[in-house]
């Protein structure tokens, strides 16, 4: 007879894998307890036995890696007598190495933890809370004068930056990525926020509707926009084509003659979104000579879409998984496109940044914008309006490149 097949020793560990990876795929709601034990090559009886539910293994999921930010920071609380900079520099780098071990795996961490139930999200935010004061510690001892709100605003951009990678695919060797992660957030702990409201200096988008706007009708628009605020506050599973129809005030039959589903009022709105921001950047590009002059557009717009339609701009994040095979191919082609058109100009204003790199700089840009927005609450203002961009443009261009052009300081002030 042939031996018994012993249960591997890291068993645990495999399901854990397993399940952080599933669920950063394809989000907590479209994953199944048999997905994930197809994953580990167990029955779906047999992964009972290690967890009672689904949830259990999304909440460990999630708390496990916030737990690994505060395992790989915790020399901060015995560090004494230390240079402020070395420990930032210390920080950021356990912060880089955690991030990069868990790149495939961080999806849930950044954008499902609405989902934990109350006690377990309470648990999460003072991890994160934990990780930002030991951020905090250098920063203060560097940077005396700055509010509790600036620092908080600074390590959350720092962290937000090093969190991008987990938002997208693109290519860099690791010793590169260390580099530009932790060039870019001590680049943002050092900058100086703006003190005052600043008016933009380049022109707002072009309001102008895009062909995919017209002929569509009220009930058109008010169906996208409801169906975007539900799926925002609900989540896109949680909810239903009645709840849709209920907010926009006509009966469940009367949106099939507008979408033919949930999917399709998903796919409808990004696509739209997608349409504007590449309108955005053949406006720009005819507008403007100079790389950097159009970069300063394309952030203030940028900035100015976010804001108008915050809903969208953290639904792309939390459940672009959901969109049907063919519509999330077409969509991607089309943002490949902007963020490699945005990368060319990077590279134009920053000779010295290979292409490679200059898209992992834009991809933390975009989600910058997005972290900044949820932390400001999405407050539309002139005054938050000019601190995301500052933020933005010295992740984007760099702080030198800031100095130089002299178009925009770090500390954010237009010359």
């Amino acid at each position: 007879m042939p031996p018994a097949q012993k249960r591997p020793r890291d068993r645990k560990a495999q399901i854990a894998r397993a399940a952080s990876d599933a669920f950063s795929t394809s989000g907590f709601h479209a994953v199944s307890m048999e997905q994930i034990a197809a994953r580990v090559g167990v029955s779906a009886a047999a992964l009972y036995r290690h967890a009672p539910s689904k949830y259990d293994l999304f909440r460990d999921a999630i708390l496990g890696l916030s737990g690994q930010l505060v395992a790989a920071t915790d020399f901060a609380d015995a560090a004494t007598d230390v240079d402020p900079t070395a420990l930032r520099h210390q920080l950021l780098d356990a912060l880089i190495e955690t991030s990069l071990a868990n790149r495939a795996f961080s999806g849930p961490f950044r954008w499902e933890g609405r989902y934990l139930r109350a006690q377990d999200r309470a648990v999460l935010a003072a991890q994160v809370k934990l990780v930002h004061r030991r951020l905090h510690r250098p920063l203060m001892q560097m940077r005396p004068d700055l509010t509790s709100l600036q620092r908080w605003t600074l390590s959350s951009a720092a962290l937000s930056v090093i969190g991008s990678i987990a938002d997208h695919h693109a290519t860099l060797s690791t010793r590169q990525i260390r580099a530009l992660l932790a060039t870019i957030a001590s680049d943002i702990l050092d900058t100086e926020l703006p003190t005052a409201q600043q008016p933009a200096t380049t022109p707002q988008p072009s309001t102008t509707q895009l062909p995919t706007d017209t002929g569509l009708g009220m009930k058109y628009e008010a169906l996208l926009q409801e169906s975007l605020k539900l799926f925002h506050k609900n989540g896109y599973h949680d909810t239903t084509i009645a709840d849709i129809a209920a907010a926009a005030g006509m009966p469940a039959s009367g949106i099939y003659r507008y979408f033919a589903g949930k999917a399709d009022i998903l796919s409808a709105a990004f696509r739209r979104a997608a349409d504007r921001v590449s309108a955005d950047l053949s406006e720009a590009l005819a507008a403007e000579p100079d790389p950097g002059l159009v970069l300063d557009r394309l952030v203030d717009a940028y900035i100015a879409r976010s804001f108008a339609s915050p809903e969208l701009a953290y639904l792309y994040y939390t459940e672009k998984g959901n969109l049907p095979a063919d519509d999330a191919r077409i969509l991607h082609n089309i943002q490949r496109a902007t963020v490699e058109r945005w990368a060319q100009l990077v590279t134009d204003v920053r000779p010295a940044t290979g292409l490679a790199e200059a898209r992992y700089i834009v991809h933390a840009t975009f989600t910058l914008v997005v972290d900044l927005g949820r932390l400001a609450d999405y407050d539309d203002s002139a005054e938050t309006r000019t601190l995301v961009r500052t933020l933005v443009r010295v992740t984007l261009l760099g702080a030198d490149t800031c100095r130089r052009r002299g178009g925009l300081s770090v500390d954010g002030m237009s010359a």
